[in-house]
């Protein structure tokens, strides 16, 4: 895999998986926390009381609603049946506590960022934009914490993402110390990535995906004032938020340093994150059929015509090369999900019923931060580890030591030990108990 830097002004330190601009660093999504499922009680034999009738008027009368009484932890008796509760109703399926659509989506495009830092696919970011989509769900996530004072949003959200982030940053920094990186003022930016933290070319590959945790973080400090913008005009402000990507493409490409990175990766996903406070305000419910199929193909078309048509630009069709055709691709990928769930009402309750599938999907949930931020260095130490699997006879024979995809396999294993020994960061900035799993 590998990241070449374009040569247009704009272009340059575009690369990587965002949408991966090759920039000087960058990162990933907030977590979120575990599904609780509540226990339902089980239903108590009936038992047959003699009892008064209640005069006409008392039955007809509505029951005032009664808190459950909580479930006594003394040691349970014998219970005469004067004194045995009557029978409660069977118990109704209860909603999962998470939108397990929107968490689904979420595991997906781990994997696929994974996958695609793997193979190295053009194709997969027209499969499944990763980026646009996730930026899509932290905007939903986003608008709906504003109900809260936004200054407590804003400092929630810090708090989950940073601790994750210097933990990581640690290794990476003193490995690049190890390595003759002699750091600048610029090292401030591994405290709080407001730019693209430094880096030296020896840890390239784990520092550039750093660029979305800065991109997210900028996102999380202007939401206060672009969501009080987006509920004064709700689909001028959507429609408008492509504005500043086609300025940058065709009118002014932005100054060459970490402003005018910041502002590419924020220009190109712009429309994916209001398009999240529209899911949350109920503007894409209100949408009719025709208009946002239309809208959304008409996005993707033009997406997907310009990163083809300008292939002898940037070298490939990969929309991770390309932020006009990303931002456009991702805008009207992202507004069909979005419009789907928020129209049809898809919440993948049933996913609850598969165990090990709902498990799965808690844990890439709850460890999304760890499992971006660690993913790249999986992926570089899988391969020293099968360079070593050589020198047994027994692998070289029977394992595919040179595929890609065993590679990938054992990238994944890398990932879970990672879970396993750093994961529970996550829990400590949640302010939750640390756990091996969620």
């Amino acid at each position: 895999m590998t990241w070449d830097q374009q040569q247009n002004p704009y272009q340059q330190g575009y690369g990587y998986d965002h949408g991966g601009y090759d920039h000087s660093g960058y990162g990933q999504q907030p977590p979120y926390g575990q599904q609780q499922y509540a226990q339902q009680p089980y239903p108590q034999q009936q038992q047959y009381v003699e009892y008064e009738p209640a005069p006409v008027a008392e039955q007809t009368a509505p029951l005032p609603a009664v808190e459950p009484e909580p479930e006594s932890e003394a040691a349970p008796g014998p219970v005469s049946p004067a004194e045995e509760p009557a029978p409660a109703p069977d118990p109704q399926p209860q909603p999962p506590n998470r939108d397990r659509y929107f968490d689904t989506l979420r595991a997906v495009a781990l994997i696929r960022v994974v996958t695609y830092h793997t193979f190295g696919w053009a194709w997969c970011g027209l499969v499944f934009p990763s980026m646009g989509i996730m930026f899509g769900l932290a905007g939903t996530l986003m608008a709906k914490s504003l109900e809260r004072p936004a200054l407590k949003v804003v400092k929630s959200r810090l708090r989950r993402l940073l601790p994750p982030f210097w933990f990581w940053g640690l290794f990476v920094v003193l490995a690049m110390l190890v390595h003759d990186w002699m750091p600048g003022w610029q090292i401030v930016y591994w405290v709080v990535p407001l730019g693209d933290p430094p880096g030296n070319a020896w840890g390239e590959q784990a520092w550039e995906i750093l660029w979305y945790l800065r991109t997210y973080l900028w996102f999380v400090l202007l939401s206060p004032a672009l969501l009080w913008i987006f509920r004064k005009a709700p689909v001028p402000v959507l429609v408008l938020s492509l504005v500043p990507i086609l300025i940058l493409n065709f009118v002014w490409s932005g100054p060459d340093n970490r402003f005018g990175s910041a502002l590419w990766d924020l220009s190109t996903y712009l429309f994916c994150w209001i398009l999240g406070f529209a899911h949350r305000d109920g503007v894409l419910q209100r949408m009719k059929p025709a208009l946002a199929v239309v809208a959304s193909l008409a996005a993707m078309g033009y997406g997907g015509w310009y990163a083809f048509s300008h292939q002898a630009d940037f070298g490939t069709y990969d929309l991770d090369e390309n932020p006009l055709a990303q931002a456009f691709w991702s805008a009207g990928f992202v507004l069909l999900l979005m419009w789907a769930k928020a129209y049809f009402r898809i919440d993948f309750a049933w996913l609850t019923r598969f165990r090990r599938l709902d498990r799965t999907v808690t844990v890439f949930n709850a460890r999304a931060v760890t499992i971006y931020l660690w993913h790249e260095i999986a992926l570089i130490l899988a391969v020293p580890l099968i360079d070593q699997m050589w020198n047994v006879p027994a692998f070289e024979k029977w394992l595919p030591l040179d595929s890609q995809w065993f590679m990938f396999g054992v990238g994944w294993i890398l990932i879970a030990v990672f879970i396993l020994l750093c994961g529970w960061v996550e829990d400590v900035a949640a302010k939750k108990k640390p756990r091996l799993l969620p």
